[in-house]
């Protein structure tokens, strides 16, 4: 854990948040600022900074799971969702925490903007 990162802090449950999934690699839970109407944040609890720290890659099949179960969940799974993953400041990257956000329940374009 890392005390000085948001999502961290949501892990070890100092910081409240909507959980809609929580294992013992992942966690999930409801973006405070929806993109759209079904806008879930999919994280790894250990912490990993973004893409270009990730050396450890096991992680990722539980992430890709929990992204699939939650788009069933949400019933976004056969209209189409959005997976999406930025790395650093330019790419809209906010919290230094890798996390993939679930976007889905309206007609996304391309490009995003």
């Amino acid at each position: 854990m890392n005390a000085a990162c948001l999502f961290c802090r949501i892990v070890a449950k100092q910081i409240p948040a909507a959980i809609v999934y929580e294992d013992d690699k992942v966690l999930a839970f409801n973006d405070i600022n929806p993109q759209a109407p079904v806008h879930i944040l999919v994280i790894p609890k250990a912490h990993v900074a973004g893409v270009d720290a990730l050396e450890d890659y096991a992680i990722l099949p539980d992430i890709f799971r929990v992204i699939k179960q939650l788009a069933a969940e949400q019933k976004i799974d056969k209209t189409g969702y959005r997976a999406v993953v930025n790395q650093g400041r330019d790419s809209g990257q906010a919290v230094p925490h890798l996390h993939f956000h679930l976007l889905g329940g309206r007609l996304l374009h391309w490009p995003p903007g």
